[in-house]
């Protein structure tokens, strides 16, 4: 049996407050990538009768700030979310967009989620608006920071998955938690509609920064792969990760994961560019004891 280990995006503290805690919490959301990923697995390759150990290491409570998920409107969001948000867009935008620039920080952010409204529509608005702060309070609160990264070590280093999925806001906690000493060995890093590579976002505050302009893999990862949807907004550069980051052996941002899906977890796991990407390692190692 395959180990593989997940590191879930944004979105998903309703996992902890539905099972009430964290372990089951943990437990739902391995199950709920595990079906995803063998159904994609078994469509892709019909006579594939191989099984994996999937665990997730959930994080989620560790960056809730006590927000409804819900809210849409940018006010709500700290000043470092906001100045996200506006940077975020500013990304996206392929034409100056005068109103994003310009008047105070909540006036520029509410310019911007209009701007993902419209050309989005609401639904994509409120997963922006959630990522922002997610990311914000990750990348600004050192402790949470650094406990979301523990709890993927802590995961990894009991899991000892030969493989490590990691999505969204995801790749970043995990790609940082690979950097950091002993350095866990994994025979393949997978992300999936990563936004590690956002200029001024992401990418430049990363741990270990950046070395002249460049990320590296991780020291312990045998293998990189990188992999997003043509239309993911979330995954910003649309040319991939490989112009930022020395050492992937596969970059793919032209997928297509479903019709009218772009970001979802579950489809990344299902689709059949994921299943390619993880055949070449799912065979189980030879015994030479």
């Amino acid at each position: 049996m395959i180990r593989i280990a997940g590191v879930h995006g944004i979105g998903n503290y309703h996992y902890v407050a539905d099972a009430g805690s964290l372990a089951a919490a943990a437990g739902e959301i391995s199950a709920d990538w595990t079906r995803a990923l063998t159904g994609g697995l078994t469509s892709t390759y019909p006579a594939y009768q191989g099984h994996t150990d999937l665990r997730v290491a959930y994080y989620a409570h560790l960056l809730h700030r006590g927000t409804a998920q819900g809210d849409i409107d940018p006010a709500y969001l700290d000043a470092d979310a906001q100045d996200l948000l506006v940077a975020w867009v500013e990304q996206l935008v392929s034409a100056p967009v005068p109103q994003i620039a310009q008047g105070p920080r909540t006036a520029r952010a509410r310019a911007a989620a209009d701007w993902l409204t419209r050309h989005f529509g609401e639904r994509t608005r409120r997963g922006v608006i959630s990522f922002c702060r997610e990311v914000s309070t990750y990348l600004g609160k050192e402790s949470r920071r650094q406990a979301a990264r523990d709890a993927v070590a802590a995961t990894i280093a009991d899991h000892e998955p030969r493989i490590l999925i990691a999505h969204s806001l995801g790749s970043v906690v995990a790609y940082e938690s690979l950097w950091q000493p002993p350095w866990p060995k994994i025979d393949l890093f997978l992300t999936l509609g990563s936004p590690l590579a956002i200029p001024g976002v992401i990418f430049d505050r990363l741990e270990p920064k950046p070395l002249n302009g460049r990320g590296a893999r991780p020291p312990g990862a045998a293998a990189w792969a990188n992999l997003a949807d043509i239309g993911d907004i979330v995954a910003v550069p649309s040319t991939g990760l490989a112009q930022y980051f020395d050492g992937l052996d596969h970059d793919d941002p032209a997928i297509t994961i479903g019709e009218g899906a772009f970001h979802g977890i579950q489809h990344y796991l299902a689709c059949h560019s994921t299943a390619e990407v993880l055949m070449p390692y799912l065979a189980e190692p030879e015994d030479h004891s």
